[in-house]
């Protein structure tokens, strides 16, 4: 992993940290101790991809940023953007959040918003409501979406209520079968 550095005008990209060290201190006004040293070694061998900025004197910085980029040619034409930056940074969403799908039925809860009038006032309060359903479905947000779209186009849930994204903790949804089993 290399380091891009940038100082005002000057910049360069980095390959080590002592290349890093050499800039820096061939730099007015920058010194170096013992702990920027440390943390910058920390800051190369972490897998940390955010860019990281050093305080020289008040409302003056530096900044670094990792990169794949060997050249700052190279880096300047990527924009800064690399790609193994961009896969580290990517996370999966957990096994319940999955879109591939998985027809049959599905058992919804939804804690969501719901507006409710305040007798007596012409106010509204947010009241939570907690609302189950089995639907059939492809996916969990198939079924999702049907929860949603059913509890809207009810006449006794107003359209100010507030629903839950699919990947909050509001909302959970466990698969049923291919077949609906009556109790």
């Amino acid at each position: 992993m290399n380091l891009y550095i940038r100082y005002f005008d000057e910049e360069c990209v980095v390959s080590s940290a002592e290349e890093a060290f050499d800039f820096l201190s061939s730099l007015p006004g920058i010194t170096l101790d013992e702990a920027f040293v440390k943390d910058l070694r920390q800051y190369m061998d972490s897998p940390m991809p955010y860019p990281k900025r050093y305080k020289v004197r008040p409302r003056v910085y530096f900044i670094v940023i990792k990169t794949t980029a060997t050249t700052l040619a190279e880096f300047k034409v990527n924009g800064g953007r690399t790609q193994s930056l961009a896969e580290s940074s990517e996370k999966e969403a957990p096994a319940r959040f999955s879109i591939n799908d998985r027809p049959g039925w599905y058992e919804g809860e939804i804690l969501f918003k719901r507006v409710v009038p305040i007798p007596g006032t012409t106010k509204f309060q947010y009241k939570d409501t907690r609302f189950k359903a089995r639907c059939k479905a492809r996916n969990t947000q198939e079924c999702y979406n049907r929860i949603v779209e059913h509890l809207r186009s009810r006449q006794d849930v107003d359209a100010r209520s507030q629903f839950p994204s699919v990947k909050g903790k509001n909302f959970s949804c466990s698969y049923l079968g291919m077949t609906l089993e009556e109790a």
